[in-house]
């Protein structure tokens, strides 16, 4: 088994060694026969930012885009996981330290902001790490 995430899309633009891809994100449903008549079902259109040295792709050419799990778990943790767990933790230590719910809930969502700065200053490091790599589709 691959392990690998791979999504197909279709090659926006290449400019230098960026190569913007236009990807479909749906939703688990979104593949069902009955999918447009039913409001569940969501897609959206995602470009994603691959920087790679091959030069052979041109737009409009279908490309597979791929991403290991870890790299997936990565975003997931810095996106999702590490937000969740911060707020948890500030609101249960302002509550046990006295504060009203009201208080520690909004210090709770107060915390979130020095975490995305620091996301935001680091965001180089983050690139380096979190990368999909190419391949022309069959």
């Amino acid at each position: 088994m691959e392990n690998k995430i791979k999504h197909v899309g279709v090659v926006e633009s290449v400019v230098g060694e960026c190569v913007k891809v236009r990807v479909v994100q749906s939703s688990a449903c979104a593949s069902c026969k009955v999918a447009k008549q039913c409001n569940t079902s969501e897609s959206k259109e995602k470009i994603i930012d691959i920087y790679t040295k091959d030069n052979r792709y041109s737009a409009g050419d279908r490309v597979n885009v791929m991403a290991s799990y870890n790299v997936g778990f990565l975003a997931l943790s810095l996106g999702m996981l590490v937000p969740m767990l911060l707020m948890l933790v500030v609101l249960f230590a302002m509550l046990a330290t006295g504060y009203s719910e009201l208080i520690s809930a909004l210090g709770a969502l107060l915390s979130l902001a020095p975490y995305y700065f620091l996301l935001f200053m680091f965001r180089g490091r983050i690139n380096r790490k979190v990368t999909f790599d190419i391949e022309l589709s069959k």
